[in-house]
């Protein structure tokens, strides 16, 4: 077993604009073999870069603030607004960006991915993969 304390979070990870991406369990800090588990922070009114993370299924569960995730459905943008205690699941290579429209306040959200290091993958815009 290995206990990772909350001051000790790797900025060591992939990185996409706008975002702030800290590693807890993964494979360079707990030795995880399948698993990647960390925390995102998007600073207030700010917007990530897009980007997916190829075969890796994300969890995602907001921690603070009111992040939205935004991704193309049948060619068109569409956005989940959530909120604290809320849940979003990413599957693999789904173009998308993640958005903090409140002007005062971060977003945290913690993070689970099925691959033991997160995969990020950044594009020019949602239409690419």
């Amino acid at each position: 077993m290995r206990h990772v304390a909350s001051g000790t979070l790797s900025g060591e990870t992939a990185q996409s604009s706008g975002m702030r991406r800290l590693a807890a369990v993964s494979g360079a800090t707990t030795g995880s073999s399948r698993l990647w588990m960390g925390q995102t922070h998007v600073a207030p009114a700010t917007r990530s870069s897009d980007h997916h993370h190829g075969a890796s299924e994300t969890a995602i569960y907001v921690v603070s603030g009111t992040p939205s995730f935004v991704f193309l459905e049948d060619g068109r943008e569409r956005r989940i607004d959530a909120g604290p205690g809320d849940y979003v699941f990413v599957p693999p290579y789904v173009p998308h960006r993640e958005e903090n429209r409140d002007p005062s306040r971060e977003a945290v959200v913690v993070i689970a991915r099925s691959t033991q290091e997160a995969i990020v993958v950044n594009l020019p815009d949602l239409r690419q993969h």
